[in-house]
Formats: C-alpha cells, structure tokens, sequence
C-alpha cells in the first residue's frame, strides 16, 4: 500500500508531501490545477522516461519519493530479497531529475536502475489512465488475472511443478543418451579416449615431461658448459681456482703462523678448498654423464606435440588434458550402462507428461468457464459504467508447443467492443482514453482486486460521463477501495463524494511564481469542494446543503 508520496520543484509543485490510508482516495481540483501531477509522478517512479520538462522552471532538478508498506505484498518482499535491497518490511523509491536530461533512481537508498523501478512497481501500484501504461495491457497478466478470478492457485501449482519435473528428466535424458545418438557419441567418446589415455599425463608427470625434454634438447651445450666450469675450477691452466686458492692458503699460513688471530680465515680456506674440490668432482662426473640420447629426445618432442594438439582441439591447457580424460572416462562409463537408465526415466517422463495432461486439461476446463464469466460479468459492469452494449471476450489460444508448460495450454487474450455493433479487439490496442479506463474499472471490480497489485491509481476514469453513471462509477471504485486502496483523480462530485478521503489541489499565484498546493480536506472542506464542483463559481447555501447531502449518502451507504 502507498503510504506517502514526496515532490519537490516537480511541475509547478514546489513542494508537497502527502499521506495516504486505505480505501478509495479522491483527487479534485479546479482544470489547470495539475490534479494529475500526482499521477506523473507516480509514472516516473514506476520508471517511465524522464522528461526535464516537468522539472519546476528556475530548479536544476526535481525530487520524487514514494513510501510503500509492504505487509500485503509478499511477492515485492521476495523481489527486494533476490535484489538484496530489501529495509525491513517497507520499501521507499526515489528518484531525481535533473534539468540537462539525466535522472537517477534509488530503492531503499540503494542507487538502481529504471529496469529495476519498473519491475518493483509492477508489483506495488497499477496505473489505470487515459493512454498510460498499465499492467493490465499485459497478456501475462490478463491470465493470471483470469486464474487469480477463477482462485487457480492450487491447479496452477500443481501444472507448474509437474512442468518443471517434466523438464527435468528431459534434460537428464537427453544427457544420458548423448544428444542425438548414443552410438555417435560412445563412438567419438572412445576415439578420444584412446588418444587421451596415451598422451594425457597427471600434471607432475607433465612437469617431469617438459624437464627431461628441456634436459635432453640441450645436453650437448650441458656437456660441454660443465666440462668448461671443471676446467675453471681445477684446470691445469694458471689461474683455475683451486690453484689460486691454493697459494692464497699457502701464504696466509705463514702469516697465521705470526699471528694466531688468523687461524679462523686459515679454516675458511680449508673449507672453500674442500668445497671446490667437490664441485669439480662432480661437475665432472655429471660432465662424463650427460646422455646424449637423440631416440630418447624425439620420442619426448613428439609426446609435447601431440598434447599441444590434443590442448588446441579441447580447448585446455595440457596441464587440464587429464582432468577431461577422467571426465569423459565417467560420461563413458555412464553411457554405457545407460540402457537400463534411459528406459526408466522414458517411463517416469512418459507417466509425468500423462500426469500433466489431466492437470493441464483440468486447467483448460475451468479457465475456459471462468472466462466466460468473467466477460460477461465484465460486460455488464460496462454497460453500468456509460457503455451500453459494450462487451468483453476472454480469448484462449493454445500454447504453440506440446511439451509441459508451467502457465498451462492456452495463453489469454482481452478482447473489448465499447460500443455495439463493433468487433471485439484486443484490449491493448483500445484507442479512447476514457473507455480504456472504464473498461480497467469494470475487469478490476469484477475480479475485486483479485490480482497481487497494492493500489491502483485511476486518472480522470469518469471522462465523457456524468449523471447516474458517473455515481455508479464512484460506487464501483469505493466497493473497490474496500478491497484494495485506490487513488481516483475526478471532476465529478458524484465519484469525489464516494472517497474515503479527500485531497484537494489549488493553483495559487503571487503575479511572478506560481505554486500547486495539495491539501486533505477534512468534513467542512469536502463539503464545500463538493459545492463548488457542483455550482461553479457562485457557491449558495442549496449547493452547500446538496453537496452535504451527497456526503452523508455516499458515506453511510
């Protein structure tokens, strides 16, 4: 339910903030007054387009917020937690416009997107209005209004489990047979499996691999590199290290003997000689060692070549080649003990698609005397409501496949004629105004809210119309105020008197800047907006007493 609604530099509005309660409140002002403002506002935190033009002149942005109460709307709770901009059971959007074109939004004080607005809104309000949009213009929606009228919720879960478990086994079936054939696909399996299981190699003994193929392609350069540090080391040439360090330790052994003090250099020598004693050792046993196997290296560079291309045709590293070994060793393994498999699930999808049948032909049957019905429910709201001879058609169709479908066999379809003698056409393609109004009047009353919707917003339905069916329009949105909150903006008193509260809209003007003012009346006050919407500029004391009269009819009826 709308709670309040927040405007600033909006229109000629500088800024307002109003309340709302349950029931049907009424909108009324004189023409010009901006009574729709309320209204486009709402439009634009819905998220319809932005216009900078509705921004106060003089302001660099307009501000609009809406506060909802959520307790009613558990599918807007479930939307807000998926979302993850879910506050505690309530729920404000914001939005701002700013005069070079740009507007942001926000949901909770989280920033979000129009998309995100309207899918929110669709769930929260419903605007019902001379050429706005509207959820009820939606196909989908027209069905669920049409199951929600017929109280399909059971039925239609039942339809909509039994179509999810059909999928299901569809897609474990079709897995399990390998697509399109299953000799195909065993066949490829053991194609690739065969060269797998000869190449692919678990990665630490791929890392080996590469090591002794480095190892190998360079052993005549490790050979000879080694030799050379042999030669450098313990050579027979001058300045080979173990010749140099042997003067060195020769020399510092006289001096240590002078000196003990240098006795502990003297043992670091020792130690350096020992040392490069074993390193020549052994760099010249590894020297003598290094094989020199042109087999072995071929072997190991064909090996490399064939993973590079088994890794080019699966798409992986060579590390992960193995790992798609095991896999298609399981996909194999499973294939080929999937004949007793795939002839039970067949079965089990064969007995559920049985089963969704008598659901869905359940289903069927009972929307199909539901949408009769309802049209003619609706028809003759029509003809209360100024439409005399005006009827409405629920249209199914059969969904264009066969396999189980979650929303049933047949999609839904409003078909309307407002005047007679006109053929039926579809509802989102009504041109007038004022009858598409009207005509949204009489579905939502017929079905009394049925749908999830939190409030329905009607601007100007009483359009074209006065009299009698102007007051019978006012009863049909206060019986439907009783059932859900609704906010009517109207000219005519005999629907204004019908509110369970009022707000009044007024233009006032100081010669330079001009302001909208939005009030709530109290008893008094809508007394006298009621006089004036009946006598126009000269209000007299008959007025007065007439428009109390209407008051204390609607409110006690």
């Amino acid at each position: 339910m709308l709670t309040s609604l927040y405007v600033r530099h909006f229109a000629v509005v500088e800024a307002a903030e109003v309340s709302f309660g349950p029931g049907l409140t009424v909108v009324s002002g004189e023409t010009g007054a901006g009574k729709s403002l309320l209204v486009d506002a709402l439009m634009l935190l819905t998220g319809a387009r932005a216009d900078s033009t509705m921004i106060r002149a003089g302001s660099d942005r307009a501000e609009l917020a809406a506060e909802f109460d959520l307790a009613d709307l558990p599918d807007a709770q479930a939307w807000l937690r998926r979302e993850e901009l879910d506050e505690d059971g309530s729920c404000q959007l914001r939005r701002v416009l700013r005069a070079e074109g740009s507007s942001r939004a926000w949901i909770n004080g989280r920033p979000a997107n129009t998309r995100q607005l309207g899918d929110l809104a669709a769930m929260l309000i419903e605007i019902h209005g001379q050429h706005e949009h509207q959820a009820l213009l939606s196909r989908p929606h027209q069905l669920a209004l049409l199951d929600a009228y017929a109280g399909h919720d059971e039925l239609l879960g039942e339809v909509r489990r039994q179509s999810e478990q059909w999928h299901e086994l569809d897609r474990r079936l079709h897995k399990l047979s390998g697509g399109e054939d299953r000799e195909l696909r065993l066949e490829l399996l053991r194609h690739e499996l065969a060269e797998l299981e000869q190449w692919a190699l678990p990665p630490a003994e791929l890392v080996e691999l590469e090591a002794n193929h480095k190892r190998l392609a360079n052993a005549d350069r490790l050979a000879e590199g080694s030799a050379g540090v042999v030669e450098l080391l313990d050579g027979e040439g001058e300045f080979a290290l173990r010749r140099a360090l042997g003067r060195a330790h020769a020399e510092l052994g006289k001096l240590a003997a002078m000196d003990d003090r240098l006795a502990p250099w003297l043992e670091l020598l020792d130690n350096a000689g020992i040392q490069l004693g074993e390193a020549a050792d052994g760099l010249g046993r590894y020297a003598q060692d290094v094989d020199l196997d042109p087999a072995g290296y071929t072997a190991l560079d064909q090996h490399l070549s064939h993973l590079h291309a088994l890794s080019r045709r699966h798409r992986l590293p060579p590390e992960a080649l193995h790992e798609k070994l095991l896999a298609l060793r399981a996909e194999h393994a499973d294939l080929e003990g999937a004949g007793d498999a795939l002839e039970q699930l067949s079965g089990q999808l064969q007995r559920l698609q049985q089963d969704y049948a008598r659901t869905a032909d359940l289903l069927s049957q009972s929307r199909t005397t539901a949408a009769t019905r309802l049209g003619e429910e609706v028809s003759a709201l029509m003809g209360e409501l100024g439409m005399a001879g005006g009827i409405l058609r629920v249209e199914l169709a059969p969904t264009p496949t066969d396999e189980p479908d979650a929303q049933g066999r047949e999609r839904c379809e409003l078909l309307v004629s407002a005047n007679p003698g006109q053929p039926p056409r579809p509802l989102r393609k009504v041109a007038s105004g004022g009858e598409l109004a009207r005509i949204s009047l009489a579905i939502e009353v017929a079905t009394l809210g049925k749908d999830s919707i939190g409030s329905m917003i009607f601007d100007e339905v009483d359009s074209g119309i006065g009299g009698a069916v102007a007051e019978v329009v006012g009863q049909k949105l206060r019986a439907l105020g009783s059932r859900r909150q609704v906010l009517c903006v109207t000219h005519l008193p005999q629907v204004a008197a019908q509110g369970h509260a009022h707000l009044r809209v007024s233009k006032q003007s100081d010669g330079d800047t001009t302001r909208t003012r939005i009030e709530q009346l109290d008893a008094a006050g809508r007394r006298d907006e009621l006089a004036r919407m009946l006598g126009g500029v000269e209000i007299t004391r008959e007025t007065r007493a007439h428009a109390k009269q209407m008051l204390d009819r609607a409110q006690t009826a």
